[in-house]
């Protein structure tokens, strides 16, 4: 199965949002907060997913800056200067698709953990 590849990134800053369209025809709209606290990196994921970090305030995270990394993949660079992340067309793909999904399942981590 080949990977997902991206025709087309926009970063929509007036509604903190990432427009993403695929090849194979999906698009999405990804909050800016869920990639923030779905970040690939190993702050955010840790090294086991028994070490996963719950990364909460960023409701209103805004990204600075985009840079590819060779041809699978995009680092974005937040303005509460989180830059580790290298989000590849994959895994852009996965948290489109189930954006919603990820969001609830967010908002109920934070709430359990204000408990």
């Amino acid at each position: 199965m080949t990977a997902p590849w991206p025709t087309k990134l926009a970063f929509r800053k007036g509604e903190k949002r990432l427009a993403v369209t695929f090849e194979d025809g999906a698009a999405f709209s990804i909050p800016y907060e869920l990639l923030r606290v779905e970040s690939p990196s190993a702050e955010v994921q840790g090294h086991h997913h028994s070490q996963k970090q719950l990364v909460t305030g960023k409701a209103d995270v805004d990204i600075l800056e985009a840079e590819p990394v060779g041809r699978y993949a995009v680092r974005l660079k937040f303005d509460d200067g989180h830059s580790s992340g290298i989000f590849s067309w994959s895994y852009l793909h996965e948290l489109g698709e189930n954006a919603d999904m990820l969001m609830d399942g967010y908002r109920e981590r934070v709430k359990a953990a204000q408990r």
